[in-house]
């Protein structure tokens, strides 16, 4: 166990390589924890009776990590990376072995509840680390790296989820995770220093709770819109307008707090604005390849769920690519501005690609399409990461790089509700009238239950799930057949149609995303000025930030009041108010430059 005491999270030296072993290997267990048990969630749900509680097993996680992000950023800031690290870490552990011995829904989900707590370190943690190991310019290189372990865990995970499931039990995708884990655990307490700055902080304990009561019902919100409840009904207004209440009331105790859980100085920033628009848009993207292609090629090109299951794998390989390259690209050159309008151009022709896909497409051309995509998405997301670590002080590289996860983790919660009613709405409208009228009178004879199971494309893609269909469809008689081929060729019509034009609200999502990159201001990335900075300020009796402040001054230029002009539109909205911030405009490039509270300095930027 580390004894080594400083007044920063610096990592210097022979240990920064341990630490960087220690990073790797919570990212990646944390992500094969997920990917993992997604394969395995049909054989959960059938073995606890459990599907009405299926989406219950993803949203507990979500809802406990993205709502703890933001205070793990914040306080590891004040009081180092360690105890989080260890504590996140240890919680994890706790949820997984709670979660392997479920014997329940209810159980399994109050276990993920657990294991999203320590899942919210698991998010923040890592990439502040790299932040505290390397500085920007190098950074970059290793985001890459980063990036492609998170590539690699979905690669390896489904995978590893099926053999586990088959082999032994779903309670093990659970456990086998933990020896990992305590790996990970060992290298943290050896590597990462212990630190104490001899300043008395000051925990926004009231900042902490409206943030979590805000952020909850706004997930809630988007998890139950469409499904459980219509978009405009009471429960979701109410959802809605309590997050707003509640949001609106963190802001206000934040702009008063001694030392805020998120300064709202950040959101004047105008490219942290943007970076948040941009890896919102970017995810939100994502999700609409990852979700809803396993649905097409089986319910439309009629794969098998077993080949279904490698579909993501060369959108994952071009996505690790591209991070590898862009990583390097911004290590090599110190830039990153030209490469964000690269990469957003892929993102574009991907999702354009992805909304031409019809009845009649190949499964070659799903691969194409999945490549470009994954070319688009690796090459911006490490780079957000990088720009939004430079443009900051490092004493607040915690809150600034926790805020940005917190938002991109909205992204699921946000993109499957608002794409899955998109999707539902025009099925239901298509289908019916492809159908021969032959066919819609003996459907409409038959009782209601029966005939929304008919219309539910869902229930229908698989092999297993169509060929249970054509023995119902046998009892019709001789006509049967033809009903059936009739029914299976409406069905691949209706669902390819209803799916493109899903596609085509993702497309406008990366088409906002790559506008959003000619906002980004170009900070050329730092050397090790970046940590001299900061002890610099020390030096000086605390005034943290000072040389970054002087940067800031020097780079407020005009530019910057267009990019607050894109921060204004509707999806910087979104990010606002997952932020806890109301005021993500502004005129100006630097960051409240007066701004500072009792006991630290004001926040600035080097924009």
């Amino acid at each position: 166990m580390s004894t080594q005491v400083q007044t920063t999270n610096r990592i210097t030296g022979p240990r920064r390589w341990w630490a960087l072993a220690a990073v790797l290997i919570s990212m990646f267990f944390s992500s094969l924890n997920q990917t993992s048990v997604s394969t395995a969630m049909p054989t959960i749900i059938s073995d606890l009776n459990g599907f009405h509680l299926y989406a219950w097993v993803f949203t507990a996680y979500i809802l406990s990590s993205s709502v703890t992000v933001p205070l793990y950023g914040r306080l590891s800031d004040m009081y180092g990376r360690k105890p989080f690290y260890v504590f996140g870490l240890i919680v994890f552990l706790i949820g997984s072995a709670m979660s392997g011995f479920a014997r329940s829904m209810p159980m399994l989900i109050a276990a993920r509840v657990v294991q999203g707590v320590g899942g919210g370190a698991m998010m923040s943690m890592p990439r502040a680390t790299i932040g505290d190991i390397f500085t920007p310019r190098e950074r970059g290189r290793w985001m890459g790296l980063t990036m492609g372990v998170f590539g690699l865990a979905s690669l390896v995970g489904p995978a590893l989820g099926g053999w586990i499931t088959d082999h032994l039990s779903w309670h093990w995708v659970f456990f086998i995770n933990m020896p990992v884990a305590l790996v990970a655990l060992a290298l943290i307490l050896y590597a990462l220093p212990t630190v104490r700055t001899g300043v008395r902080h000051r925990v926004d304990w009231t900042g902490s709770v409206l943030l979590s009561g805000g952020l909850v019902p706004m997930l809630l919100a988007f998890t139950w819109g469409g499904t459980t409840y219509p978009w405009g009904s009471w429960p979701e207004v109410a959802l809605f307008a309590a997050s707003a209440v509640l949001l609106a009331l963190f802001v206000w105790n934040e702009r008063r707090a001694p030392e805020p859980v998120i300064q709202m100085e950040i959101f004047l920033n105008a490219t942290f604005t943007a970076t948040l628009v941009i890896s919102l848009l970017v995810m939100m993207t994502m999700f609409a390849a990852n979700m809803f292609l396993p649905l097409f090629v089986q319910g439309v090109l009629g794969i098998s769920a077993q080949n279904a299951g490698f579909l993501l794998t060369p959108m994952m390989l071009s996505f690790v690519l591209a991070s590898i390259v862009a990583g390097q690209l911004m290590t090599r050159t110190g830039r990153y501005k030209l490469l964000t309008h690269v990469s957003g151009a892929f993102l574009v022709v991907g999702a354009y690609l992805l909304t031409r896909l019809t009845a009649q497409s190949t499964w070659g051309e799903v691969v194409r399409d999945m490549v470009v995509l994954g070319l688009g998405i690796g090459g911006l997301m490490p780079v957000m990461g990088t720009v939004i670590q430079n443009i900051f002080p490092y004493r607040i590289l915690g809150t600034v790089n926790s805020t940005q996860q917190a938002v991109t983790s909205l992204a699921g919660a946000i993109a499957a509700p608002v794409l899955g009613t998109v999707m539902a709405n025009r099925f239901a409208e298509r289908f019916p009238a492809l159908l021969p009228d032959t066919l819609r009178q003996v459907l409409s004879r038959l009782p209601a239950a029966e005939r929304s199971a008919f219309a539910n494309p869902q229930g229908l893609a698989s092999a297993e799930a169509q060929a249970a269909l054509h023995q119902r469809f046998a009892a019709f008689g001789p006509q049967g057949e033809a009903l059936y081929r009739s029914f299976v060729d409406a069905l691949h019509q209706a669902l390819a149609g209803a799916i493109q034009e899903l596609y085509v609200v993702a497309l406008v999502f990366a088409a906002l995303a790559f506008v959003t990159t000619f906002f980004l201001r170009e900070v050329r990335l730092k050397h090790e000025e970046f940590f001299a900075e900061e002890a610099g300020a020390r030096q000086d009796g605390g005034a943290l930030g000072t040389g970054a402040a002087a940067a800031a001054g020097a780079g407020a230029g005009a530019g910057a009041g267009a990019a607050a002009s894109v921060a204004s539109a509707g999806a910087a909205a979104v990010v606002s108010a997952a932020a806890g911030s109301s005021t993500t405009t502004n005129a100006g490039a630097g960051v409240g430059a007066g701004g500072g509270r009792a006991g630290e300095a004001p926040v600035t930027s080097a924009e």
